[in-house]
């Protein structure tokens, strides 16, 4: 890409977006085009074709979404499944219709079966039942991929879909209400550790698996795959099969070692306790990363690492959630 191209990040305020666009400034890349929802409502489709038409992006990267964790899935089912297939149609659409070069699709590792094999492959798409806690949401993103695939063969189109594992990092959501597991767990254990509690209660037994990406990491193999000349990735444009790339580290580890090392990472010096009645979700899901480290880009930063990075940003950045 030149570094004067027009690349528009939806959704640059959020976890991700926000890693991209520190990520494009370090490169040199110097006109990002960023839209707040006030700028720019995504579930408008007139507004939204609106934009296309007069900035003319030949770039984008859609990490706009609704997001959250089991309990904001199972609350608001209706407002996950609508607002992701609404944004995403309106954007991938206008994208073909005002010849955007290259559009990256930010997809979910929750997309593939629930009882998939491990580590999930790219071709285990569609063969299972989906986890129910999240399945409104994994619906709406397969329909994006499927919508990428679709533009590509019918319109000749370049749209990849990329489909992290959990993502955690600066800029994110430390709501207990609608956090992920990594972001809250981060909150307890500092909320516990300022209060002098000699206990933390995690979700769950404890026992599930997950792999885990820092956003700068996701971040930089956003742009690589943006930035690699056609002839390197034809293989993501067959009509047989969906433009479908993995991202993560290939590497897992129990909820219970995560919460260990979020404490020892924060500080806190107390017990964990584990709430049974709580959900587990998936019982393992680790992704196999082997098609983007064939296209040559693997992750930078471990996770002890990345917490630690997380922790102080948050720290500096999300007063108003720590009680103190």
């Amino acid at each position: 890409m030149n570094r004067d191209a027009k690349i528009y990040v939806a959704g640059h305020r959020g976890l991700v977006g926000s890693a991209l666009v520190k990520r494009l400034h370090a490169k040199g890349y110097t006109n990002p085009l960023l839209r707040t929802h006030d700028e720019l409502e995504l579930l408008d489709q007139a507004a939204v074709s609106a934009f296309f038409a007069q900035e003319k992006p030949e770039y984008v990267i859609l990490a706009a979404a609704k997001v959250g964790g089991i309990q904001a899935n199972n609350t608001y089912p209706a407002e996950f499944i609508h607002d992701n297939l609404v944004i995403q149609s309106n954007i991938i659409h206008s994208a073909w219709q005002h010849g955007v070069v290259r559009l990256l699709f930010l997809g979910s590792s929750c997309i593939y079966p629930r009882e998939a094999p491990q580590p999930i492959r790219e071709e285990y798409l569609l063969t299972g039942p989906l986890e129910p806690t999240n399945r409104p949401y994994a619906l709406a993103k397969i329909a994006g991929i499927e919508m990428c695939h679709a533009y590509n063969r019918q319109y000749g189109t370049r749209y990849i879909a990329v489909m992290p594992t959990n993502l955690y990092g600066p800029n994110d959501n430390y709501d207990l209400d609608n956090s992920h597991v990594l972001p809250a767990l981060i909150r307890k254990m500092h909320e516990a550790k300022q209060r002098g509690d000699k206990e933390v209660v995690v979700w769950g037994t404890g026992a599930p698996r997950r792999e885990f990406l820092y956003s700068e990491d996701m971040a930089d193999a956003c742009l690589y795959l943006l930035e690699q000349p056609e002839e390197k990735l034809v293989s993501l444009f067959s009509n047989e099969q969906p433009p479908l790339v993995n991202i993560g580290c290939g590497e897992d580890l129990t909820i219970r070692e995560l919460a260990g090392l979020v404490a020892e990472v924060v500080g806190f010096q107390g017990r964990l306790a584990f709430d049974i009645s709580k959900p587990d979700g998936t019982m393992r899901k680790v992704m196999d990363v082997s098609k983007i480290k064939k296209l040559g880009w693997k992750p930078a930063v471990g996770l002890k690492e990345g917490i630690a990075q997380t922790y102080m940003d948050a720290d500096s950045r999300m007063k108003q959630f720590w009680t103190t």
